[in-house]
């Protein structure tokens, strides 16, 4: 009966209805869609970050020219 993820979406937005009322969804879905995109934005600085590590570890540890 609830083979499909499309089935248990069903499920999730009536149960949300139910619990939270149809006029907290619209708040609901912004929260949840400005935490994403915080979520994202962290992400990508902190592989930022452990980019420019590594590029300077890789640096310092690079041999340098002999004389």
């Amino acid at each position: 009966m609830f083979d499909s993820l499309d089935d248990w979406l069903i499920i999730a937005v009536v149960a949300g209805i139910l619990f939270y009322g149809s006029s907290k969804i619209p708040q609901l879905a912004h929260s949840l869609g400005r935490s994403v995109g915080e979520f994202k934005k962290g992400r990508i600085e902190v592989e930022r970050e452990i980019k420019a590590e590594q590029a300077s570890a890789n640096a310092s540890t690079a041999p340098g020219p002999s004389h």
